[in-house]
């Protein structure tokens, strides 16, 4: 292997690398038959490097990183070809004995969920202690010190207090913080941070990232950032591996991959993503790419204006009239109660048609107005005014009636699904419940009705939620909810999760029901380009309020207030 020349921020490095995987291929045992999943891969990690791996699910990013880590499931997966060197030794010939030893200390991983690498029951300081004390010979008094300078060096506010505390106690960008300290813990030389700001707020993951670029600069580690999402990876890393079903399609520097792509499927993951600058008619997706089908239009300002005019000569199909939304904190007999108020004096109207997205970062109380509008848990104050009927003061059988106007798609469909029940049963269900058609019969039919309609094939009829994909548990999950025919959708983060072109397919997919079906949608996300491509309307909540709201072009082209500006600047722009 000849060194490498390259540059890094204005300087030379002339080296060789630190890390080394050569024509690896993995397979894993399916059915009882070995499928090959990772197809004969080679790429190299330099000392003081980013390395970024893009792909969709599926494209082997995460199996490829558990395979350098030594994590591999034992039984179910096998090497078949090819080394992994790690300074000079062949990891994949090590006993786990002797992985041990590196693993956590010399190669570590910060994993895509948080809240499922920590252990809910452990305080948090006490988690990033243990691998010091496995680790290092430090004494209690010296790993508690290390613990909090960690804290402090990864910008956790009040380390002494959060060391104390549970994961369950802290917000969803500090538990990334704490997995972030227990990887740097014994200050290894390769980091690989798999997905690790997905389903983050866009300001919280602008500070994870340059969390992360400062710490790769002070300790001069080198770090593998696996991401689906491109301008991330462009903003970070100096090189980049594009991955395509087990293989690498594509790699070189940064700017070359993102500004002049070589291969189809790179252009098409580039080409998937909704713009801030233009709307387009229809996003593009990966298939779109591979097929090589034009474009889809331009919508033009003037067919705009016009589509807005149409909508707001209509009457308000919901409006919120100064609503509220408090919790209880703290109870004192002797003094008096603490209350936390989650939505404060908001109110707005959303018309028939309408999409009107709704952003702004975690705690803002996006949901928590989602929810007051199903009544899911009701207001405080204040008034809901839906087809000019206060749901307010509905009594418990006109609710149940309401439930079938006003429907919600959650953001984690899996966890929104009975693991137990086939998903042709979890769709027909509602309709039951709702009386709908004559009988099970006719039900059936409608279901496989809504199982074409978002694209998915009669026999899934018959299949688990296990056995689909992300994109495909998400359809499942918008069938569930349209079959009951209802006027107002809420989407609650229904698509930050996903892939770039399995994003673009969903987002597709809701404006083709809302055409035809005349659906209203309450959309809400942290993604301001995901939001700004499917709105008509934009509302910004910042701290339980209404910060700015406008047409989705013009809030976006030229925000009024600094919050609005503050989130925009935090989108990733680097292609």
């Amino acid at each position: 292997m000849l060194p490498l020349v390259f540059i890094i921020e204005g300087s030379f490095f002339m080296t060789q690398p630190i890390l080394q995987v050569s024509d690896l291929s993995i397979s894993f045992l399916q059915e009882k038959k070995w499928r090959e999943v990772i197809h004969h891969i080679s790429f190299e990690l330099y000392p003081n490097e980013i390395l970024g791996i893009v792909g969709e699910s599926g494209s082997g990013k995460s199996v490829s990183s558990l395979a350098v880590m030594g994590l591999l499931p034992k039984k179910v997966s096998d090497i078949n070809s090819g080394s992994i060197v790690y300074l000079n030794k062949n990891i994949t010939q090590l006993t786990d004995k002797e992985f041990q030893n590196i693993r956590g200390n010399e190669l570590s991983m910060i994993f895509q969920e948080p809240m499922s690498s920590l252990n809910p029951s452990i305080k948090c300081g006490e988690q990033v202690a243990e691998i010091l004390a496995t680790h290092t010979q430090l004494s209690s008094k010296e790993i508690k010190n290390e613990v909090l300078r960690l804290f402090a060096q990864v910008k956790l506010p009040d380390p002494e207090t959060l060391y104390n505390k549970y994961p369950h106690q802290i917000s969803g960008g500090q538990k990334q913080r704490v997995m972030i300290a227990m990887a740097i813990a014994c200050k290894p030389k390769v980091l690989i941070a798999d997905e690790p700001t997905t389903a983050l707020d866009v300001t919280v993951q602008k500070e994870i990232i340059e969390l992360l670029k400062n710490l790769q600069q002070e300790t001069g580690m080198s770090v593998i950032f696996i991401s689906h999402d491109l301008a991330l990876i462009s903003e970070i890393c100096h090189r980049v591996l594009v991955m395509y079903k087990g293989e690498i399609v594509e790699q070189g520097n940064a700017q070359q991959i993102f500004h002049n792509p070589q291969h189809i499927y790179t252009q098409a993951l580039i080409g998937s993503r909704p713009s801030l600058d233009i709307r387009l008619k229809r996003l593009p997706t990966i298939q779109d790419f591979l097929d090589k089908k034009e474009h889809a239009e331009v919508v033009t300002t003037a067919v705009r204006e016009e589509h807005l005019k149409v909508l707001y000569s209509k009457k308000p199909l919901l409006r919120v009239v100064n609503v509220e939304k408090e919790y209880l904190l703290k109870t004192n007999i002797f003094k008096p109660n603490q209350y936390f108020k989650a939505v404060n004096d908001v109110s707005l109207e959303v018309y028939e048609g309408e999409t009107l997205g709704l952003v702004g970062e975690s705690g803002c109380g996006k949901s928590t107005l989602g929810n007051a509008i199903l009544q899911l848990d009701p207001a405080t104050k204040g008034q809901i005014f839906y087809r000019d009927q206060d749901i307010t003061q509905l009594s418990k059988a006109d609710l149940k009636a309401l439930r079938k106007e006003i429907q919600i798609i959650f953001q984690d469909p899996f966890a929104s699904l009975n693991p137990k029940i086939t998903v042709g049963e979890a769709i027909l269900e509602p309709m039951k419940v709702h009386k709908l058609y004559a009988n099970d019969k006719e039900r059936k039919e409608k279901v496989l009705d809504l199982l074409n309609k978002v694209g998915l094939l009669p026999e899934h009829y018959d299949r688990y939620p296990h056995e689909f994909s992300g994109g495909q548990r998400q359809r499942i999950g918008i069938a569930r909810t349209i079959a009951v025919n209802p006027k107002l959708i809420i989407c609650d983060e229904s698509v930050s999760a996903l892939d770039i072109s399995v994003q673009a397919q969903v987002l597709n997919l809701l404006n083709d029901l809302k055409d035809n079906f005349g659906f209203t949608y309450i959309f809400i996300s942290h993604d301001l380009a995901v939001v700004k491509y499917i709105s008509d309307q934009i509302v910004v909540m910042n701290k339980g309020q209404i910060e700015e709201k406008n047409e989705a072009d013009a809030l976006i082209a030229h925000p009024e207030k600094p919050y609005t500006q503050k989130l925009i600047d935090a989108i990733p722009k680097g292609i």
